[in-house]
């Protein structure tokens, strides 16, 4: 049991990064994280499908899958306004308890969450993350939403503004973990929580921009690594440090990419996805759409007015690059068969994946297409990581992606690492964990008893 745990949320690591196995050498980029495997324990970790951030969270905080707690991708089609809502925030949408839940209820430890998704107004005593505010002449002002009130003005007098330009974007870079660590630093000194969970995004800007086993990634490797042991420098100095514990845990792994498919374009050209033109450009007119689709990655949940999804379904089956097409009752095979998720669930093949666009000619595309917009677009972009140095704009040019995840984690290189920094009898490295394992974990290392907190 320990008074003091630290989460690291690291999506995209592999074990074999952690090893030096995954570079086919002895050697490996990760310094610290092996150090803390060598002394703990280091094992494979499978998430749920979807493998995508929101839902693999919202698995690893409640011990249930996508299908029990509802967050079947990192968005949702809202039926009843019919609206694609991308990166909504707030805790509510998850069903379950939750980590934090089960901490409050032990009556005398504390939690801290950094930027998690859907996490606003969760039960953590300490909570970051970005909120943006959007003005009304296009302009955005860089803020966090914090708990308690007043958390974030206070970090902003120490550490400056959330970099939110390089958490993601074509900026996207280690600066913004680098405050994300610092931040918790600030908080550790102050506040000394008892445990916090971190997430720390770097490693999938390169490895998506270049591919998973590409140099780029391998340098992405070297620069979060050098950042935890700056971090586990200072908490082992600070007053939590004799009996603090480093749980690492990835989210997903990356496969490499060389194609991309169209949902939306084949829609369209079937009968099926209608649009409508205004002021920003061509768009896709959900109300009188027989059927489109909410793509976010590797898979899409696809959305079909009844009587039409067999016809549907046909138009999938026909399209090389597509593995699954799940519909009705069949999206119990991957486990989303929730009321949020589309009548048709696709799954890529892991060297392919899905891209939003719903226009052939790119004189088509909207406004908002060509700028860093994770609101509006019905589907998660990758290509706002890249710039066009012409127009300053993002690129549409959906080739430009080299790396991507979300398919079900059925082979070892769809995997994770979990690592703990001590030995614990609650990792055995000779065996495979699924991220629904990870909350027990977490309670088990804290001394927490979750039928009885």
């Amino acid at each position: 049991m320990t008074g003091h745990l630290i989460y690291l949320s690291i999506p995209g690591l592999r074990p074999g990064d952690v090893t030096g196995a995954a570079r086919k050498d002895s050697r490996t980029s990760m310094p610290t994280l092996h150090a803390w495997a060598q002394s703990g324990a280091l094992a494979e970790l499978t998430p749920s499908f979807p493998c995508v951030t929101s839902p693999v969270q919202a698995s690893v905080w409640t011990g249930v899958g996508p299908g029990q707690h509802g967050v079947i991708a990192n968005g949702f089609h809202d039926r009843d306004r019919n609206q694609v809502e991308f990166w909504m925030a707030r805790n509510g949408i998850i069903q379950g308890e939750q980590i934090w839940d089960c901490i409050q209820r032990s009556g005398h430890l504390t939690s801290a969450v950094w930027h998690a998704q859907n996490i606003k107004d969760a039960a953590a005593d300490y909570i970051v993350t970005p909120e943006p505010i959007h003005r009304p002449d296009g302009r955005t002002d860089l803020w966090c939403y914090s708990k308690p009130g007043g958390l974030y003005e206070q970090l902003l007098a120490e550490l400056g503004h959330f970099p939110l330009q390089h958490y993601w974007g074509p900026l996207a870079s280690i600066e913004s973990s680098k405050w994300i660590i610092a931040a918790a630093q600030w908080l550790i000194s102050r506040h000394d929580p008892n445990f916090h969970y971190i997430y720390l995004p770097h490693l999938d800007y390169a490895s998506q921009k270049f591919g998973p086993n590409s140099p780029q990634a391998a340098e992405a490797l070297r620069e979060l690594d050098a950042l935890l042991a700056g971090f586990n420098e200072f908490v082992m100095s600070s007053p939590a440090g004799p009996d603090a514990v480093f749980l690492v845990a990835s989210e997903y792994a990356m496969t490499e990419v060389s194609s991309v498919i169209h949902p939306n374009i084949e829609l369209r050209k079937h009968g099926l996805l209608h649009t409508r033109e205004d002021a920003e450009g061509v768009l896709i007119d959900f109300a009188n759409s027989r059927a489109f689709a909410m793509v976010d990655h590797q898979f899409a949940h696809v959305y079909v007015e009844q009587g039409s999804v067999d016809e549907v379904a046909a138009v999938f089956q026909a399209i090389l690059g597509v593995d699954g097409v799940f519909a009705g009752d069949r999206r119990s095979a991957v486990a989303v068969n929730h009321p949020r998720a589309g009548e048709i669930v696709l799954v890529a093949r892991d060297d392919c994946w899905f891209q939003y666009y719903w226009w052939a000619d790119e004189a088509d595309a909207p406004a908002f297409a060509r700028t860093v917009d994770i609101h509006r677009k019905p589907g998660y972009d990758p290509v706002e990581l890249f710039i066009d140095t012409e127009t300053k704009g993002i690129p549409l040019d959906a080739s430009l992606v080299k790396g991507s995840h979300g398919v079900p984690a059925i082979e070892a290189k769809h995997r994770g690492a979990i690592i703990c920094s001590k030995p614990t009898h609650f990792i055995e490295t000779s065996r495979t964990y699924h991220d629904t394992d990870v909350k027990s974990i977490v309670l088990g290392l804290m001394g927490i008893d979750p039928d009885r907190s």
